[in-house]
């Protein structure tokens, strides 16, 4: 294992920009625990996930991300692009920390680096996550196609300090322009649907948007996404669904559909919006998605 710095890539506009006031703390936590390191801020997007892939094919053995669901978005990227493999370390520094909390990484972002700091130092075992891909790009967390993506657009483009309220409000939001997606079709073993939908989520972790339990069933290590779609339902529908959606007491609903599934393919009419790990894509009309087990070594 290499003995150099660990490079620390830190988003400093994540929480709506007040990550880079916690770089201070962060540094002097990590000395205060003997972890040699050395922190490089992102400039623009797309800026970890070219330093990480970068600095992997330097040499890099492991390397640490402090942000978002976005940030860990790209380093993941980052990762699995470079020539070497390399493990992840993340400290849940943003507006949603989805990934962090399906890997039961401690919330308050202090405590995370605590526990890093103390796995680094007993060289403890690296934990192997499955990682999804969707088309020709990896998500941690979760893939999503039609309302939930709308929803993640809207909420992109809130900048009011309120955490993940800005996805319930991107909710309401995204109501008025209608739920439904063009007709389209949809394949996975064991199961087929034609027609329109309101979403279509591909889950290796059970939350997303912070506040919604959409797979309450997935876990990362198990070998297989949960596919979640929900049949168009009416705005209203849509409000009667948010508490359960919230309590992850959904799948049982008339209109849920759910499977487990290593790999699936839609094909629409016309494009539609979709994200990863809420980061918004451009717009497709055909996704081919699969699993890759055990894709990931987390410190």
């Amino acid at each position: 294992m290499s003995n150099l710095p660990i490079p620390l890539f830190v988003n400093p506009t994540a929480r709506r920009g007040r990550a880079g006031r916690c770089i201070p703390t962060l540094r002097s936590l990590l000395h205060a625990n003997e972890i040699d390191h050395e922190i490089i801020e992102s400039k623009a997007r797309g800026d970890i996930e070219r330093q990480i892939c970068r600095r992997i094919n330097e040499g890099a053995d492991r390397v640490i991300v402090a942000g978002g669901d976005g940030s860990v978005h790209e380093a993941v990227n980052g990762v699995l692009q470079a020539d070497r493999t390399a493990a992840l370390g993340v400290i849940p520094i943003g507006t949603g920390s989805d990934f962090a909390k399906a890997c039961t990484i401690p919330p308050y972002w202090e405590d995370a680096v605590i526990l890093l700091a103390d796995r680094i130092r007993s060289n403890a075992p690296n934990h192997l996550i499955d990682v999804g891909q969707m088309n020709e790009r990896y998500f941690a967390n979760g893939a999503g196609i039609g309302f939930d993506a709308k929803v993640t657009q809207i909420a992109e483009n809130i900048h009011m300090p309120i955490g993940d309220l800005v996805y319930l409000i991107g909710v309401f939001r995204g109501m008025w322009d209608g739920v439904i997606t063009p007709e389209l079709r949809l394949d996975y073993a064991g199961g087929s649907y034609s027609g329109p939908l309101t979403l279509a989520n591909i889950s290796n972790g059970d939350w997303v948007g912070g506040m919604f339990q959409i797979a309450p069933m997935a876990r990362n290590d198990d070998g297989e996404l949960d596919l979640v779609y929900l049949k168009p339902v009416s705005n209203w529908r849509i409000l009667g669904l948010l508490p359960k959606l919230m309590q992850g007491a959904h799948i049982d609903q008339p209109e849920v559909v759910h499977a487990r599934i290593k790999r699936c393919e839609i094909v629409a009419t016309a494009p539609v919006p979709s994200h990863l790990d809420g980061e918004v894509q451009p717009m497709y009309s055909e996704f081919s998605i699969n699993i890759i087990e055990s894709g990931l070594r987390l410190l």
